[in-house]
């Protein structure tokens, strides 16, 4: 840089264009830079290019640590803030892709919100309503529907007494073995084994339901968008397709499922059962049971998280309120000092 200066002062000097030689900072601000690759070390810049002499070049602001113009940063800046703005833009793109993806469509009508007693930031799940809703699970959904990450022993000291979950697996069979002979047999279920499928393989299940295969519920609220509230919506949603909207044979319209058509059909009616405790059974009731039975399975430590979470809060409130008063006390004396200076006396 020093020495493009020097070369164009001496050129001006040569053609007498000039009486008085300008400043560095003048000639600076009078090229126009072709080529914008720098740096600058120790508070210099120093320019690799091209410079040549403009009468009209744009005035140019000095840079605040060097007092050189600020045109040498401004290339570097806006590759960088458009690099960043294309980071940012993608980032964002692909976010709002993925939760689209999720969401329902636009033939499709999105759920409600419910006042769940559990949406509390320390409400807990209603065991009750869990009991109920596992009962409806049992004599309505176990037909087509598997939970094969729910075991019985998970339903102890929820919904179940230890005696009644255990009489609850020996209700099924489940097929065990080999003996010392290497046969296979037949055994009543215990507290380790998990919910039975209703069907052998994924084949057998969409041969005996049209091509559809029934999800499994074990984690439904987490997989879908909405939660508890779309599953209560698509239980109680079934309604006569509007004028337009042809089914094919096995379809049914529910306009909360993706597209309208859904292969399964209507499960839940009043007094589709009866409860163990007597609450009665009216379709909302029962779609509401379910849904609380389905957001324990999802989260089986949802109560215990609650209850974590407000432990956390009342021990570190405590601990919160004992270091301010260690910080107070021991920097009283740091901040109550006084300093002076006593000089020596002279002898």
């Amino acid at each position: 840089g020093v020495y493009w200066v020097t070369k164009v002062t001496k050129k001006l000097q040569s053609a007498k264009k000039v009486t008085k030689v300008p400043e560095k900072s003048q000639i600076f601000n009078s090229l126009v830079i072709k080529s914008r690759k720098y740096f600058c070390l120790n508070f210099r810049h120093v320019t690799m290019g091209t410079l040549q002499m403009s009468s009209r070049a744009p005035p140019m602001v000095p840079c605040a640590s060097c007092k050189l113009p600020d045109c040498f940063y401004s290339d570097t800046k806006d590759k960088l803030y458009a690099t960043l703005g294309i980071i940012t833009g993608g980032t964002g793109a692909l976010l709002f892709a993925l939760d689209q993806s999720v969401k329902a469509s636009d033939l499709e009508l999105h759920p409600p919100k419910h006042p769940w007693s559990h949406k509390g930031y320390f409400s807990s799940l209603d065991h009750a309503s869990i009991r109920r809703g596992y009962e409806v699970y049992k004599q309505v959904c176990a037909a087509c529907h598997s939970m094969k990450y729910l075991a019985y022993r998970n339903l102890v000291g929820v919904s179940h007494t230890e005696v009644e979950a255990k009489a609850e697996a020996q209700e099924i069979m489940v097929k065990d073995g080999p003996d010392d002979q290497g046969n296979y047999f037949d055994r009543p279920g215990k507290l380790s084994d998990y919910f039975p499928s209703p069907y052998p393989n994924e084949e057998a299940a969409r041969a005996a339901n049209n091509g559809a295969y029934p999800p499994d519920l074990s984690l439904i609220t987490l997989a879908r968008h909405g939660g508890e509230d779309y599953v209560f919506a698509l239980l109680t949603g079934y309604c006569d397709p509007p004028a337009g909207i042809v089914l094919r044979e096995g379809q049914y319209y529910n306009p909360y499922f993706v597209g309208g058509a859904i292969s399964m059909a209507q499960a839940l009616y009043n007094e589709v059962l009866e409860y163990s405790d007597g609450t009665p059974a009216t379709a909302s009731q029962v779609a509401k049971d379910v849904c609380t039975f389905l957001k324990w399975s999802a989260e089986p430590e949802h109560d215990q998280r609650k209850l974590m979470a407000i432990k956390a809060i009342m021990i570190f409130s405590l601990l919160l309120s004992i270091t301010y008063y260690i910080k107070r006390h021991k920097w009283s004396v740091m901040k109550s000092r006084k300093l002076a200076f006593i000089p020596k006396p002279q002898k």
